[in-house]
């Protein structure tokens, strides 16, 4: 499978007594899929799978694959815990229709390359799906290591990478000694960097509800080779990156920014609390200054 475009990993609206709202999450992929984004990933961290039970994250899953209905590739997060339930989830997504997997480091066991390899292999065993792997030591505490990498080359399907480390020795490291894995951009701040270290591939939380801006800076860099409009749109996007990034309100800054685009994305599920009003102006202001700068640039690049 080729990544290639702008990755949403969707989030997840919720009403306000926190029970999922299908018909947002519907508008939201109906949104996403008009906006012209190339893949969707269900069950990823904005999607805020770690504050779901099993019966919901299956039931979103099978909910995403009806609506999509194949005019998108559909991605499925397997992250858990336990090796045994991500497999599970693993095999809940092929029999939803899912076209690949996102397989992280599962959280809090601070396991080996040896033990993370084995992780992912038994879930490539039982589901036989294209992977992304998905390398977030800020989250999970270790690293997707050489020898991780090295066991998985024994599977075909462990063909990209999801990184998130902000490290840009593993970039470099990525893109020279892996070429065979693809590289998805997985650090919003660091995406011109991997477009420029040959990425193909951006999966970006902010693109819920800023798909146009996203996928203006894939298309000025991966597909036009134009780095000088790649940096004037970077340019514009990192104030927006920095209030994404500060003060441990990500999920809550990008289900913010969806309701600001007409879909009630509501609270999110604790114990994380809503964004306060001041939140909400300075994001609000910083999307449209951004939108503004893009807009201008786009329109002198025509």
């Amino acid at each position: 499978m080729k990544f290639e475009g702008i990755y949403t990993p969707v989030v997840t609206p919720y009403d306000n007594e926190h029970a999922i709202n299908e018909t947002a999450f519907a508008a939201v992929i109906e949104h996403l899929i008009a906006a012209g984004v190339h893949g969707l990933i269900i069950a990823g961290t904005t999607g805020e799978y770690y504050a779901q039970t099993s019966e919901e994250r299956i039931r979103l899953m099978n909910l995403a694959a009806g609506i999509i209905d194949g005019r998108l590739p559909m991605i499925v997060g397997t992250g858990a815990m336990r090796t045994e339930d991500s497999i599970m989830f693993a095999r809940e997504a092929k029999s939803a229709g899912a076209d690949a997997l996102l397989v992280a480091t599962p959280p809090y066991a601070y396991p080996t390359g040896r033990e993370i390899a084995l992780h992912a292999l038994a879930i490539d065993r039982e589901a036989n799906l294209p992977v992304m792997l998905y390398n977030y030591p800020g989250r999970m505490s270790v690293n997707m290591d050489e020898e991780t990498l090295d066991r998985l080359g024994r599977s075909p399907n462990f063909c990209a990478i999801k990184e998130s480390s902000g490290d840009p020795n593993r970039l470099h490291m990525l893109a020279r000694d892996y070429p065979h894995i693809q590289l998805s951009c997985g650090m919003d701040d660091q995406a011109l960097e991997f477009f420029a270290w040959g990425a193909r591939s951006w999966v970006c939380a902010g693109s819920n509800f800023a798909p146009e801006a996203h996928i203006a800076l894939y298309r000025a860099c991966a597909i036009d080779g134009d780095f000088n409009r790649g940096r004037r749109i970077m340019s514009a996007m990192l104030p927006l990156m920095r209030v994404l990034e500060q003060g441990g309100k990500f999920v809550q800054c990008i289900k913010h920014g969806v309701t600001l685009r007409g879909i009630d994305c509501g609270p999110p599920r604790r114990p994380l609390q809503p964004l306060n009003k001041d939140d909400k102006r300075a994001l609000a202001e910083v999307i449209r200054t951004m939108d503004r700068a893009i807009a201008q640039i786009e329109e002198e690049s025509r």
